[in-house]
């Protein structure tokens, strides 16, 4: 149950980096809404995720998730750029949040 919590906060943080793009300064109310809602549905998921799993594995695995979801969002809603590097480095990412689970004792 831990490794699903830990999935969910990432991706409530991918929620609330997206929010945080259109929140202007938190000046659009709506989308300051859903970037405080989701931002602590990801703090807490977190924190309920690292009871059982290793903090420094939890900590890595949510930003990994956050940044790799990010930057898709980036690249699919806001046209961001799709080199070849970039989309190799974002590879490597995910490789790398795939091993810590396989190598996480929890």
């Amino acid at each position: 149950m831990a490794w699903l919590f830990l999935v969910l906060a990432g991706i409530f943080e991918v929620a609330f980096t997206t929010c945080l793009r259109f929140a202007d300064g938190f000046r659009q109310p709506w989308w300051t809404a859903g970037f405080l809602v989701s931002a602590s549905f990801s703090f807490l998921l977190l924190e309920r995720a690292a009871r059982e799993i290793p903090l420094g594995t939890s900590y890595a695995v949510w930003v990994g998730i956050g940044a790799a979801g990010t930057a898709l969002v980036g690249i699919f809603f806001f046209c961001e750029p799709t080199d070849l590097a970039r989309m190799a480095l974002l590879s490597l990412l995910v490789a790398s949040i795939i091993g810590l689970k396989l190598v996480s004792s929890s």
